[in-house]
């Protein structure tokens, strides 16, 4: 029974879970962590049968929030950024769900968890884990819908600017961080495609840099990269309107620094984030 399930989810046995691209892929990757909150609070058991897994699938895949194929008034050219996106979101969420070669950088009493592994390329990337008093979409709300508002709260930021909407789930933005004192790594900007998914229990940021011809690198800036890199927000059955965030922090800002520095730096960013986020979140309720 075991190699049978593993063969269908897999999509061996079955042509048309083979043939699934783009935000479909996605949004298998999200099955597993759906399955896993859906067994924890009862609600799945999977059966005897190789149809209850097909049923289980089907039932989820109707509860994403998203449209399949084309997005209304999307053209030819800007399907490139939407399948960026789709990318960007499913490679940071391989990174992150491995979990090999995880270790613990920082623990903080307000909650916070900081861990790190080397990836390809002897490169670091950072996962910021915190719990926050708000619901997926409060957080989603800030950190998407309104994202060209986000300096209005994080000092870090200087700007944020949508170049361009590709339907309602993919963006391509411009970025300035501050060039404030103790910046570490001194001003950037950056050029990203960002998308996201949602579903019944979680949601799903993801991004990376991109190219957009008519914005070229800016004079007098560095121009860094995200790699692939990814934001989860998860509700917490146990409470009410309290989310979990997971935030895969993936750069490369480029220029010519130590990367003891940027390996300083680049937590002590998420640190940040995550107390201003909390800031603006309590902020908002009064």
């Amino acid at each position: 029974m075991l190699s049978a399930v593993a063969k269908l989810c897999c999509g061996i046995s079955y042509q048309h879970l083979r043939s699934v691209t783009g935000l479909q892929r996605t949004a298998m990757a999200a099955l597993g962590q759906e399955i896993a909150h859906m067994q924890k609070r009862g609600k799945l058991c999977l059966g005897t049968r190789s149809w209850d897994v097909v049923w289980s699938w089907r039932k989820i895949s109707e509860e994403t929030e998203r449209t399949d194929g084309r997005s209304d008034g999307v053209e030819d050219t800007d399907l490139s950024y939407q399948q960026q996106g789709h990318e960007a979101l499913q490679e940071a969420l391989d990174i992150t769900r491995n979990a090999e070669g995880w270790r613990t950088e920082i623990t903080q009493d307000s909650g916070e968890v900081i861990y790190s592994k080397v990836v390809q390329g002897n490169h670091k990337v950072f996962r910021l884990e915190t719990e926050l008093d708000a619901s997926p979409d409060e957080i989603y709300e800030l950190l998407f819908v309104k994202v060209e508002e986000m300096n209005e709260w994080n000092p870090n930021i200087a700007h944020i600017k949508v170049l361009k909407h590709i339907g309602k789930e993919t963006m391509v933005t411009h970025e300035v961080s501050a060039g404030k004192a103790g910046n570490l790594i001194g001003q950037r900007d950056f050029l990203s495609v960002r998308h996201s998914l949602k579903t019944k229990h979680c949601i799903y940021l993801g991004g990376a840099a991109t190219h957009l011809e008519a914005f070229p690198p800016q004079p007098g800036f560095i121009r860094a990269e995200d790699g692939p890199m990814c934001i989860i927000i998860q509700s917490l059955p146990c409470c009410s309107g309290k989310s979990k965030l997971t935030w895969l922090l993936n750069m490369d800002v480029k220029g010519w620094l130590p990367k003891s520095l940027v390996n300083q730096a680049l937590p002590q960013a998420q640190l940040d984030f995550a107390r201003h986020l909390r800031r603006r979140l309590e902020t908002g309720r009064k």
